[in-house]
């Protein structure tokens, strides 16, 4: 790794997100460790998504809780972080697990805006319980009504989804009385857009599934938002052949179905961190 630029006495950060980490992680830490060699007065890491949080609890015998050596690589290199929604679920925050300064930058915002222009009358949707904080955000943005489906794991690739008592009674819309029997029929929802909302989609199963079930319930094709676009091997064809009438990402990830930016929320993220 060479550094050309002159950065004595700097602030330097390095931008990288780490989608498929195993290839970037050494060079981002030995990129780093140039940095600071040449003089860098701080170095920061923006990375707009943040690799191996998922892997927060020990699984299986055997393995090692990744979420925590990997945040212990990352803070002993650089001075602060700056992400984008990162998965928080047994590690509630970054702050648990990572020893510098982090900030944690919202996509609500830009997706909220997104469906605004693009999907009038919204249905939002999240396709399990994990999904409910970003779904309620953009949501309550909106103005909008949202429900919140069951997931139940059976594999790392086979997933069963559900809508518990026709979850759909979970709706909450402002223009309606939740306890009107109305909301309880999926035919109230007809007039909707459902969009289906995540933060990482990966397999895609969980989507999939989702889809399955709202078609079955005669609700129109969703549109399928995700924060994070990994789509690993097949992912986003099987999701556009299992009936989603179109899928977004934001571009936390260079992907094609990016069409939501997060470049001026992150620069925000780092602007605040930094003040």
């Amino acid at each position: 790794m060479r550094v050309e630029g002159l950065v004595q006495g700097r602030e330097a950060f390095i931008v990288c997100t780490l989608n498929r980490p195993d290839a970037k992680l050494v060079p981002l830490l030995l990129l780093a460790c140039a940095l600071r060699d040449a003089g860098a007065r701080r170095i920061g890491l923006v990375a707009p998504y943040l690799a191996y949080m998922r892997q927060d609890h020990r699984f299986q015998s055997g393995e090692t809780v990744s979420a925590l050596h990997v945040a212990a690589w990352i803070s002993r290199h650089v001075d602060w972080l700056v992400t984008v929604d990162p998965h928080l679920h047994r590690i509630k925050e970054l702050s648990q697990v990572y020893s510098v300064p982090t900030r944690v930058v919202h996509a609500a915002g830009a997706v909220a805006a997104w469906i605004k222009e693009q999907a009038p009358k919204p249905l939002l949707i999240g396709p399990d319980e994990e999904s409910a904080q970003w779904v309620g955000d953009i949501a309550q943005r909106l103005g909008a009504p949202h429900i919140v489906l069951s997931k139940t794991r059976r594999g790392d690739r086979e997933v069963e989804v559900s809508a518990p008592g026709l979850a759909l009674a979970l709706a909450r819309d402002p223009a309606h009385d939740p306890a009107r029997e109305a909301t309880r029929d999926p035919a109230h929802w007809r007039g909707h857009a459902p969009v289906l909302v995540d933060d990482i989609v990966s397999s895609a199963s969980t989507m999939i599934e989702a889809v399955g079930l709202l078609r079955r319930a005669g609700l129109d094709a969703p549109v399928c938002v995700a924060v994070h676009a990994l789509f690993a091997q097949s992912a986003f064809e099987d999701l556009r052949a299992a009936g989603a009438a179109d899928i977004v990402s934001c571009d936390s990830i260079g992907h094609p179905s990016n069409r939501i930016k997060l470049a001026p929320d992150i620069a925000q993220g780092v602007r605040a961190l930094l003040d």
